[in-house]
């Protein structure tokens, strides 16, 4: 599910004409109600959300409420203010929906650059947390819009790296289509058994010095999925017959690319 929010679409009202009646009292309290048109509670949502978004994040956002709809203009400097802007605006009282129409300003980044800034960023994310190498992520950039892809290893680990994404210069919209894995005793005894058995070989452990860098395992419903980078098709090989020995493992796809080279899918 993308972490964006889908907008809402509304049809929005029409102000009705104004009825002059002789400006008598009567007569203008009648073109102040035709004058509405959009509701009795635009005012107060406009208000409402006037004060939430006043912050120095969103100093270039306007808003304009009509029909109970907030309809957001102008630029942000990330693409999380932009997130936030709207989750504030739809948190206000009697609001129907939101169109966010911000633009995400701040700098140009070209789509290499970028996604290979995302990527180093990503591979440190969490270290210390202990599922490091249990997290597989994608990147894709086009046009400053970055598709993260992959696996994690729950909910944490997806918020944070979706967070990271969202937070970083340059980033002009974030597709999610990052995959949980399942709550299962199973799978959890595999991963560790996995770690210890690939880890645990003399001709691999070196791949457990650098946390960033590991021989990552996804493991779902116990099929095991290898990737990453290792030095040699030798290590490559040996990976692949390490996880091969772990009990309870329905398969292994070993995604494992040789430096230098490309990677070739090796199935069990």
């Amino acid at each position: 599910m993308n972490r964006a929010r889908n907008l809402v679409c509304v049809g929005l009202l029409g102000f009705s004409g104004l009825v002059m009646l002789g400006g008598t009292a009567s007569g203008l309290a009648q073109a102040a109600a035709a004058n509405v048109g959009s509701g009795p509670n635009d005012a107060q949502i406009q208000t409402d959300v006037t004060k939430a978004l006043d912050n120095k994040r969103f100093k270039d956002v306007k808003s304009s409420v009509q029909g109970g709809v907030v309809t957001l203009t102008g630029t942000v400097d990330l693409y999380s203010a932009k997130l936030d802007a709207d989750d504030r605006a739809h948190h206000r009282k009697n609001v129907k929906g939101v169109e966010n129409q911000i633009e995400v300003a701040g700098p140009e980044v070209d789509d290499v650059t970028l996604r290979n800034k995302l990527a180093e960023k990503l591979a440190y994310d969490r270290v210390g947390y202990g599922t490091t190498a249990f997290n597989a992520f994608t990147i894709g950039v086009e046009k400053g819009v970055v598709t993260l892809g992959g696996a994690a290893y729950g909910p944490t680990d997806k918020d944070s790296a979706l967070s990271l994404v969202e937070n970083y210069a340059g980033v002009k919209d974030v597709i999610d289509n990052v995959e949980v894995a399942p709550v299962s005793p199973m799978d959890d005894r595999i991963r560790l058994a996995e770690a210890r058995s690939i880890y645990g070989f003399p001709q691999l452990n070196k791949y457990a010095i650098d946390p960033a860098k590991p021989i990552r395992i996804t493991v779902v419903n116990g099929n095991v999925t290898l990737s990453g980078v290792v030095d040699s098709q030798s290590d490559k090989d040996v990976a692949n017959i390490r996880a091969n020995t772990v009990s309870g493992v329905f398969k292994v796809v070993n995604n494992l690319e040789v430096v230098g080279g490309t990677a070739e899918k090796s199935d069990k």
